[in-house]
């Protein structure tokens, strides 16, 4: 029996929690992005953001960044952006709880980089590591993202995808933390 009780005690405490894709999801997608003076973020990104946070919801950021495995920026340099985004975000009352990203590739120009990783979307690596260390409910959880490979990682990790279409993402999350 306290097993039982042990077990509800753990759902209880575990909360549902948003995956974003970052290019094409919170930012314009404009290819290899890393620097900040070049970022833009999508209409509603920041609001969406604080929406998911308001509403109890775990917040991460899944990205592929190949762009460092073909020598276009380090990972100091995604480092940098995420931190100003974290920042940005905290200015307006918002949150990213982790920022996660991938910069293997298997066709990589830096030796280093070149390799098949079960982190690079469609591949669930990273919403998976999230799912460990985060007291997360998967049954309530979701990820949004604008390619087919967001998609194909969101359902190998045992979650719901959703792809943004682009437009404003506070008004395109807000049916879908309401539905929970």
């Amino acid at each position: 029996m306290s097993n039982d009780r042990e077990s509800i005690a753990i759902d209880q405490a575990r909360r549902p929690a948003v995956f974003f894709d970052r290019d094409g999801v919170l930012n314009i997608d404009t290819d290899y992005l890393f620097e900040i003076d070049k970022f833009v973020w999508v209409d509603g990104a920041i609001e969406a953001v604080k929406a998911a946070n308001d509403a109890g919801y775990l917040t991460f950021v899944i990205t592929n960044q190949s762009g460092v495995a073909r020598g276009l920026y380090e990972e100091s340099d995604i480092h940098r952006l995420h931190n100003w985004m974290a920042r940005e975000l905290e200015a307006r009352g918002a949150r990213i709880d982790a920022f996660e990203y991938c910069p293997f590739h298997p066709e990589a120009r830096i030796e280093r980089y070149r390799r098949v990783s079960d982190r690079r979307k469609p591949q669930p690596g990273m919403i998976t590591d999230l799912l460990n260390r985060f007291p997360v409910d998967p049954r309530r959880s979701f990820v949004i993202g604008d390619k087919p490979s967001d998609i194909e990682a969101a359902h190998a990790a045992g979650l719901r995808g959703h792809v943004f279409p682009g437009g404003n993402l506070r008004e395109f999350i807000l049916p879908l933390l309401a539905r929970g």
